[in-house]
């Protein structure tokens, strides 16, 4: 670690550095973590990342001395004395965040965002000590025990990788996505590796041929090129199996390059070089570079038909472009390290987090979890309750998953619905940010139709067995007149019938109790005469007919019935 920092900082600051290890080995004296090594080496470690990002001495120190104050007697103040207020702070900073605790995104309510944004807007360095100490800690993950590593691995999928893509550390989010992928689901991770591992092995040949055509037109065109294939992340690959429902082979059968030039201007000529090589597909192209993304990634992306029609993913981009790709908010530093005063990038962010402080403080926590949300988790849809709460759905999501994802209950009584304030018909799908009100009415039923627009499987499952549920009730009811008509016709009541008699009939049908009785009865699998001559004790005597009730007819509810004539005849 002291020597990554040599390479760009000043003695002094190195000396500053130096002096944090000492005084952090001696603070965390005698604790060892859970793999049995010395503590201070994962604090040193979380420094090393942060140095390999060539971030300021303040960050390195306060890397360095991260868990002191939390796991040692040593207070702030002392920090603060020492290696001065900035680096207290920082490590503050992080020991507050660590008090957070997210199982699942759909628990990381508005305080919780709010104190990691918070602390973030105060000291950006707060954030990316504590995504080094989560980086350190998901390499290490092996020695925690099975369940605790299970939720340490889906809070980094589901916040720190996120939050490590908005702040544009492109690495450190892949790292933290496939660490996460590897230790919450380890058996399809290792599958899906063997798998890849075959099939890049089959790719090398192949990716060699492209990188020559196209490093060949670009030397007759006179454009300084370097063109590299890219591979892609595990965790990457396997979300898209998922979302597309798609085999590996059509995963990976899609090659991706990188072109990096000198000026944004050479990324324009370039592609019209490679468009020249590779036809590329309609509708595949995005201009990055006049348009970038909020996190301040720039490039150009195209997707070309590579040889044999197949899929080719290409970026184009400049080398700074690339620097920013790779480190994000870290390419821009500009705390004391005299880099770059054009910061595009640290503004851009510092303004995306002082526009949530805003919020924060107008007391909207819908608008702040909105902002938030939909910036940090773009690839599914955040709404929310009227009391802020978050649900995610997937894209397509209706009102009616909604009320569903709220409460089976709520799904099953719902009549109608508000978004943003506003009635909209239940079928409406949602999109990311809106607030969902479900009106709902005491004697409200599920309408069988939403099986045909609703997609998650909770609401559809909810649906059919209310359903089901509703449609065996009725064959009961009718299994029951039935069953009753026809003891009528031998001058008996089911309360007539002992329940010996009861049992050693149920039995020779192969019913186990009368409901069931009742609804194959009144789905006509049985017919009442002959059941009613099974619980009879002994022969009927002889008499004559007696009268028959009026005998329900299940299905005809609600429809217009017309009588043929013959069934008046005249007298």
């Amino acid at each position: 670690m002291l020597g990554a920092v040599g390479g760009y900082l000043p003695p002094e600051q190195v000396g500053r550095i130096r002096e944090a290890a000492e005084f952090g080995t001696s603070a965390h004296h005698g604790q060892k973590r859970l793999s049995g090594e010395p503590f201070i080496a994962h604090p040193v470690a979380a420094a090393a990342i942060l140095a390999d990002l060539r971030l300021d001495a303040d960050t390195i120190v306060a890397a360095i001395l991260h868990d002191v104050i939390e796991d040692t007697p040593t207070p702030k103040d002392q920090l603060a004395a020492r290696f001065g207020p900035e680096v207290a702070e920082i490590v503050d900073g992080v020991t507050k965040l660590d008090q957070i605790r997210f199982k699942s995104r759909e628990e990381a309510q508005a305080e919780s965002f709010r104190k990691m944004l918070l602390a973030m807007v105060r000291d950006l360095r707060v954030i990316l000590v504590k995504l080094a100490d989560r980086t350190h800690n998901m390499r290490t993950i092996e020695a925690m025990a099975g369940p605790r590593r299970r939720a340490i691995a889906r809070e980094t999928l589901e916040i720190y990788a996120p939050i490590a893509e908005r702040l544009g550390l492109y690495n450190m989010k892949l790292e933290l996505e496939d660490l996460g992928f590897k230790a919450l689901y380890p058996q399809r991770y290792h599958v899906l590796e063997r798998a890849l591992k075959r099939a890049r092995g089959n790719q090398k040949e192949f990716l060699k041929k492209i990188e020559q055509q196209l490093n060949a037109a670009l030397l007759k065109a006179e454009i300084p090129a370097q063109v590299v294939t890219r591979e892609k992340h595990l965790y990457s690959i396997y979300r898209k199996m998922r979302r597309k429902r798609a085999p590996l082979n059509e995963i990976v059968d899609v090659y991706g390059i990188r072109i990096v030039v000198d000026k944004p201007d050479t990324c324009y000529r370039a592609l019209g070089v490679v468009h020249s090589v590779f036809k590329p597909m309609p509708g595949r192209f995005k201009d990055y570079i006049a348009i970038p993304r909020g996190n301040g990634y720039q490039s150009l992306h195209t997707t070309l038909f590579g040889p044999n029609g197949v899929p080719i993913e290409a970026q184009l981009r400049t080398s700074d472009m690339h620097r920013v790709a790779e480190a994000g908010i870290a390419a821009h530093w500009k705390y004391k390290t005299g880099s770059d005063p054009d910061s595009t990038q640290q503004d851009r962010t510092r303004e995306w987090l002082s526009n949530l402080v805003s919020l924060q403080e107008s007391g909207s926590s819908e608008e702040f979890l909105e902002s938030v949300k939909v910036d940090l988790f773009p690839d599914k849809v955040y709404v929310f309750t009227p009391k802020g709460q978050i649900l995610r759905l997937p894209s397509a999501a209706t009102v009616v998953d909604f009320a569903y994802a709220v409460h089976t209950d709520i799904g099953n009584r719902c009549v109608a619905a508000k978004v943003d304030r506003r009635l909209t018909p239940l079928r409406t799908v949602l999109r990311n940010g809106q607030t969902v009100e479900i009106i709902t009415a005491k004697g409200a039923t599920p309408n069988p139709s939403w099986v045909n627009f609703v997609v998650t499987a909770k609401a559809r499952g909810a649906i059919r067995h209310y359903l089901k549920g509703l449609r065996r009730s009725e064959a009961i009811a009718l299994g029951s007149k039935l069953l009753t008509q026809a003891l009528a016709e031998f001058s008996l009541s089911l309360e007539d019938v002992s329940e010996e008699v009861r049992r050693a009939a149920l039995g020779e049908l192969g019913m186990k109790d009368l409901d069931e009785l009742y609804e194959k009865l009144g789905l006509g699998e049985r017919l009442a005469p002959l059941v009613a001559r099974r619980l009879l004790p002994a022969a009927p005597a002889a008499g004559g007919a007696t009268g028959l009730a009026p005998l329900a007819i299940a299905g005809t509810e609600g429809l217009l019935v017309t009588y043929a004539r013959c069934c008046f005849p005249i007298p």
